[in-house]
């Protein structure tokens, strides 16, 4: 587990309990974009999210780009998509878009879910983290599991629509209604959180 020594730039941010949030930008990286498992619809999101995390950078908004960065031959995800997003490869690389930059952190991850063994509880709670805002692909994969593990640990689940997407259009809808019903996330777009106070 891999998490880049980065400067530890944080600010209180008031959103009606004082919740303090962080950015969480999920698999932007070569192999979905424009690779391996390349997603379509992923660059319709692109420019949402760089217009998000352009605001989560002028307010000192907690920013944590998670990626997928499997064993070579031996990762069980294979079996099911293919080789994709071997550590150290170009595809695991995130897009130039988002390149993390210095104040940043970076998470490694081998399953969907952002948290399965990984250091991301840790670091949130370090940071003293109360919400998330989830961003990036895939929509019914990897943004939904760990929206349920954000669930489990009693984080706050945020997720603008216009910064997640998937394969196709129904599967977008029904991800995003489940999170809604079942771990009570709130579904936004980047305009409405760029009104917020934390913001």
């Amino acid at each position: 587990m891999i998490i880049s020594n980065v400067t530890k730039r944080t600010v209180n941010f008031v959103d009606g309990q004082n919740m303090k949030h962080a950015l969480i930008i999920a698999d932007m990286i070569n192999d979905f974009v424009t690779g391996t498992l390349k997603v379509k619809r992923a660059q319709a999101i692109i420019p949402n999210i760089r217009e998000l995390l352009k605001l989560a950078r002028k307010n000192k908004l907690v920013t944590i780009h998670v990626t997928d960065s499997h064993l070579p031959k031996i990762d069980p995800e294979f079996d099911l998509w293919g080789p994709h997003a071997a550590r150290g490869s170009w595809g695991s690389q995130i897009i130039d878009e988002f390149k993390p930059k210095e104040d940043e952190y970076r998470v490694l991850k081998r399953k969907y879910s952002a948290f399965q063994g990984t250091e991301l509880d840790m670091l949130l709670r370090e940071l003293k983290i109360e919400a998330v805002i989830l961003t990036g692909v895939l929509t019914d994969i990897c943004i939904q599991h760990t929206a349920a593990d954000a669930f489990s640990k009693s984080y706050k689940v945020i997720i603008p629509k216009d910064c997640v997407e998937t394969l196709d259009e129904p599967t977008q809808e029904y991800a995003l209604n489940f999170m809604r019903k079942n771990y009570g996330a709130e579904i936004t777009t980047v305009n409405e959180l760029a009104k917020k106070k934390w913001m």
